[in-house]
């Protein structure tokens, strides 16, 4: 999803029921977002909200992450192509 634009977290979480139709724990988002930042996979960005509400942290995919989007992309596709 952050290949179509950067997100924050509880968007992210929406967004996957609305896509996909199940729910996550917005914690368990976190833990993802928080490993795939570790591994270099995504970037954080920062944005000032209004007085009185915090900054929201917008998550987006890094060169490295698309590079592994792209390797997982074709092994999925692979592997379907070997089930037909």
């Amino acid at each position: 999803m952050l290949i179509d634009r950067p997100m924050y977290a509880y968007e992210i979480s929406k967004d996957l029921k609305n896509r996909f139709g199940f729910s996550t724990a917005v914690v368990t988002t976190y833990v993802v977002l928080y490993k795939l930042q570790r591994e270099g996979l995504i970037g954080v960005e920062e944005e000032t909200q209004a007085i009185g509400r915090p900054k929201r942290k917008y998550y987006t995919i890094t060169q490295s992450g698309k590079q592994e989007f792209e390797k997982a992309r074709l092994l999925l596709q692979t592997t379907f192509q070997l089930l037909k």
